[in-house]
């Protein structure tokens, strides 16, 4: 694997530090949202230039990392576009003056990219399999629904967004059954990939979905939007009090 890893490794570093660069310009850093699947598919770009030629699983692998990747990254491109840096942002650069522009370098930018490079594992296993077999079926299946109810969650939310409803709670859509669907696709997707590459017998990829859960689940993700969601949303908690936190169920009565 480590051979593998060094080109991508390589790439990658260019890529925060180019992010840094522009974080320098614009004096805000909330671009990396939108750079945070680019790291997943400069890795996929990186393996497939260099292998010759590309097996089935692991071009039909390539294929969904682009398609997700772009995505979601144009999708936060937008949301965010014309608008002031991201409240957890403000609150790192606070806790890290004076000099968060050039310590931001690691604190945001090289730190997301060394947790994408970890996260990559699976990707990269995926280029140890030579045969498409019934565990890339499973896993672009899986990859598929997750795909599928992200994307149709965000342009749920959007839409929401999109009228006057600051203060009200969106609980239509994929979000009647789950209070954060789109992290729940995520974490399929990020399931989905690791299934792909159980062939390759790199037992240890496993990793990758379980961070992912954690971090969508409890670390940067649900738990963290909902710790002041409450008090900007009314009728949130009751919202809580009736729809599963994460994985879609119908809601109580």
């Amino acid at each position: 694997m480590i051979d593998l890893y060094i080109p991508v490794t390589i790439n990658i570093l260019i890529f925060a530090f180019l992010g840094w660069i522009y974080s320098l310009y614009s004096n805000r850093v909330t671009h990396v949202d939108s750079m945070w699947s680019l790291f997943f598919l400069i890795t996929t770009a990186t393996l497939f230039c260099t292998f010759a030629p590309v097996s089935y699983p692991q071009q039909a692998l390539s294929l969904a990392v682009l398609i997700w990747s772009i995505r979601l990254s144009g999708y936060l491109t937008i949301r965010n576009w014309n608008k002031g840096e991201d409240s957890r942002y403000q609150a790192i650069r606070l806790n890290n003056e004076p000099g968060f522009r050039y310590k931001s370098f690691y604190i945001i930018f090289l730190f997301q990219g060394a947790l994408a490079l970890v996260i990559s594992l699976p990707i990269i296993a995926t280029f140890k399999v030579f045969e498409y077999n019934v565990f890339t079926k499973i896993g672009l299946g899986l990859f598929m629904v997750g795909f599928l109810i992200e994307a149709v969650s965000d342009y749920q939310l959007r839409q929401f967004l999109k009228k006057d409803a600051k203060r009200a709670v969106m609980n239509h859509g994929f979000w009647k059954y789950s209070r954060h669907p789109n992290y729940f696709g995520e974490c399929l997707i990020w399931w989905g990939f690791y299934i792909v590459s159980i062939p390759s017998g790199l037992w240890y990829t496993v990793i990758s979905p379980l961070i992912m859960t954690y971090l969508l689940v409890k670390f940067s993700g649900a738990d963290l939007m909902e710790s002041t969601i409450i008090s900007r949303r009314v009728g949130y908690k009751d919202y809580i009090n009736k729809t599963s936190k994460f994985i879609p169920w119908p809601p109580k009565k």
